[in-house]
């Protein structure tokens, strides 16, 4: 890979400024000082310093995003904001979201270029699960939620799977499940009279949202987050 391009990558600047950077002779590699932007390195095992900052290439990238609402959870729009644009990520990644939310919901959103690992994550034989926090129109009854966590007909060929609900105050509750389908929280409140009025995820698998995070804020995920993604 050539050097400017390893900088790129680890979002140290653009093309232009990694340039400016190596020709300014604060870039090593394996301890001699390189000033040839489009010197070759071996990615994985040369030793790459920056401003006397060793710098590490991985070949996944793994980002925990607040998603806000009036952005759509897709690489490219033409009408629309999308979720990418949000990100202060490295270029060239290949960066996608696992999974969507919808326009109008915000929460937790994971942006990776990990193809594997989202497969995984998002198959339905895996059952990850997923958890909403929902301001509802109406309070449910016993039977409302006797009915969401039985699993109930949003017009599909078969119920959705049994769900988890949690009552948190008339308004207000939290709903998991592990399924995927096309506005599924939305349809499932709809199927018990109800209607969702705002609609956030808060938990991804093993992942909770960071609460430091504002809407539109992003972070990498840790090495203990990355496992846990993985073990799940």
């Amino acid at each position: 890979m050539r050097l400017d391009r390893f900088l790129c990558e680890l979002n140290i600047g653009t093309r232009s400024q990694v340039k400016e950077y190596i020709r300014q002779g604060i870039v090593s590699v394996n301890g001699q000082i390189v000033k040839a932007p489009d010197c070759k390195i071996a990615e994985e095992t040369d030793r790459i310093v920056f401003k006397g900052e060793e710098l590490f290439y991985r070949q996944f990238v793994y980002y925990m995003l607040n998603k806000p609402k009036g952005v759509v959870s897709a690489t490219k729009d033409n009408t629309a904001d999308t979720v990418l644009g949000l990100l202060d990520a490295p270029t060239g990644k290949n960066l996608f979201p696992v999974g969507r939310l919808d326009k109008d919901t915000e929460g937790l959103l994971l942006i990776t270029n990990d193809g594997a690992l989202s497969h995984r994550l998002l198959s339905p034989k895996n059952h990850v699960d997923k958890t909403y926090l929902a301001e509802i129109r109406a309070p449910l009854s016993c039977e409302d939620i006797q009915a969401l966590e039985t699993g109930v007909d949003i017009g599909d060929d078969k119920l959705t799977a049994p769900a988890k609900v949690k009552v948190l105050s008339d308004r207000q509750i939290t709903l998991t499940i592990h399924e995927g389908r096309f506005h599924q929280v939305k349809r499932m409140l709809q199927a018990v009279d109800n209607e969702v009025l705002s609609l956030k995820r808060i938990r991804f698998g093993p992942l909770f949202l960071d609460e430091s995070l504002a809407p539109g804020e992003s972070r990498l995920l840790t090495t203990q987050e990355v496992a846990l993604l993985h073990e799940s």
